[in-house]
């Protein structure tokens, strides 16, 4: 029988911690659900004690999911931990994620504490949390860096007091793989109790090798669980990239001998709905989910695929969501081929209101253009979910002139709450002009982080994705727009980032560094 290794994803947590990747709460709660149809075993929801916002997030993903473990980071203190414990009261199964650093220089220069208080301190935190969960994990911050005899007494203390899970975090990305795995499986031969509790690797992708360095930690440590976030967001260079290590032990079965119980059809959506939401685009040679990752250019790579698939694909596209499949619906099309189309997508449909409201964007797209792809029914339903948020400012139309040699000119129509209202202004090209004209009547006085424009699928006739950070007094916030006008998609960027700053719970602080 092959091991079961645990998937634990850190998306919402660890994946928000990149700058400007801040989540909403019905954002997050999105993400979530498709984690669940993912079938990730443990999703870490956020770190309940860093603000409001983050606790009440981890609280609707705790009454949303069903069927995974749900998560909250929490330092290792009553405070902190209490706090986690309230934000999962409503998940079906729960855990703590407690946290310390153990090396010497996190603890003289972060903590001011000595290894005597840290490891009292551990076990306390440990004691405590079991009183409110069952199931605990314990990460000690910066472990590889840590040394072995006192990370060695951390370890084997808080499992005595009940930990379940231990975690030995890359923090910044130092290990190499043959050195890592080493490091955790001299860990488990020398903690006398390590037998009493599952083992876990959480790698950081500083030199590039966090996936590498997890399953290290896995094949020559002996670790049962792997801390990753969909596309590998994260802070600096990112974390482990869920997405390479699933295919890794499910197309490398014969070296690595162990399997995960990840639906890895769902794989390529859960990717397009965390770039989506948080604006981080896929490169295009990215593994298994770069648009390059199944394209073959050569002549002799084509010619060898013609022939048989396995001549250059380790992998089949289909295997990990993507399809070459196209919805060709019309005007005249039904409302029953559009909903099956959704089921085949995994795309679930709670209340009918979002049915007819989503039909009607797929037959105002209709119109625009001849073929109808799955990423395109992917950016309606997504453009569907943003609007259940709720919307002060909503786009109506937008006319503008450009001319060589003349400066470019735009006039925006938007409501703002119940009132519709216009706006003309100039600027360097149509899209500056636009949001111009926006900011003429909001007056946000935001700063602009980003501007990102990407095509949701090939051609000319390709919907434009446009992603716009804001900033404002210390919010970040992300607002995505679709349309095949790219100016179009750009005031609705624009005005999808202005609404989340003018509700404050729709926004939130940037996340404090975790390990």
């Amino acid at each position: 029988m092959s091991d079961k290794v645990i998937i634990f994803d850190t998306t919402l947590r660890d994946g928000e911690q990149s700058p400007g990747a801040s989540m909403t709460k019905d954002e997050k709660v999105r993400i979530a659900r498709q984690l669940e149809r993912l079938k990730v075993d443990v999703i870490e929801a956020g770190f309940a004690a860093s603000s409001e916002g983050d606790f009440q997030a981890i609280s609707a993903v705790a009454a949303a999911v069903k069927d995974s473990i749900v998560c909250s980071l929490a330092r290792a203190n009553d405070k902190d931990i209490t706090r986690a414990a309230d934000a999962l009261k409503a998940a079906n199964a729960k855990r703590i994620h407690a946290f310390l650093a153990t090396s010497p220089l996190h603890m003289a220069v972060k903590l001011r504490m000595s290894p005597e208080e840290v490891l009292e301190q551990a076990k306390r935190s440990i004691r405590f949390a079991r009183n409110l969960a069952e199931d605990i994990e314990f990460s000690a911050e910066d472990g590889y860096r840590s040394e072995m005899d006192f990370l060695c007494r951390v370890v084997e203390a808080v499992i005595n007091e009940g930990a379940t899970t231990i975690n030995i975090p890359d923090t910044v990305g130092y290990a190499t793989p043959e050195l890592y795995g080493e490091f955790m499986k001299t860990l488990r031969t020398r903690v006398p109790n390590s037998d009493k509790a599952v083992w876990s690797v959480h790698c950081h992708n500083d030199l590039g090798m966090a996936v590498a360095n997890s399953l290290a930690g896995v094949k020559i440590g002996g670790a049962r669980q792997i801390e990753c976030t969909i596309n590998g967001l994260g802070e600096r260079a990112g974390n482990t990239a869920l997405e390479e290590i699933v295919m890794a032990l499910r197309t490398r079965k014969d070296y690595f001998d162990m399997v995960c119980g990840i639906d890895a059809t769902q794989i390529v959506p859960a990717s397009k709905l965390v770039s989506q939401i948080t604006g981080f685009v896929v490169q295009p040679n990215k593994a298994v989910v770069g648009a390059n990752a199944f394209a073959h250019t050569s002549g002799i790579h084509q010619d060898g695929i013609l022939k048989n698939r396995d001549t250059y694909e380790i992998m089949r596209a289909e295997d990990v969501g993507w399809s070459a499949n196209k919805i060709v619906l019309g005007k005249l099309s039904g409302r029953n081929a559009f909903k099956q189309r959704l089921q085949e997508l995994g795309i679930a449909i709670e209340a009918e209101a979002d049915l007819n409201e989503a039909f009607v964007r797929f037959k105002t797209l209709a119109d625009q253009k001849s073929e109808i792809f799955d990423e395109d029914i992917i950016a309606i339903m997504s453009d569907s979910a943003a609007a259940e948020e709720g919307e002060f400012y909503k786009f109506i139309s937008l006319s503008q002139h450009s001319e060589t040699g003349e400066r470019p000119k735009s006039k925006v129509t938007f409501r703002v709450g119940d009132k519709e209202t216009s706006s003309e202004a100039e600027g360097n090209g149509p899209v500056d002009a636009s949001l111009n004209a926006i900011e003429e009547i909001v007056k946000s006085g935001a700063e602009q982080l980003l501007y990102s424009v990407n095509a949701i699928t090939s051609g000319t006739q390709s919907q434009g994705e446009v992603t716009v950070r804001l900033a404002k007094g210390g919010r970040i916030v992300n607002g995505v727009g679709t349309d095949p006008d790219i100016i179009a998609a750009s005031a609705k960027a624009y005005l999808s980032a202005l609404n989340k700053l003018h509700d404050p719970s729709q926004a939130k602080l940037n996340a404090q560094m975790t390990p």
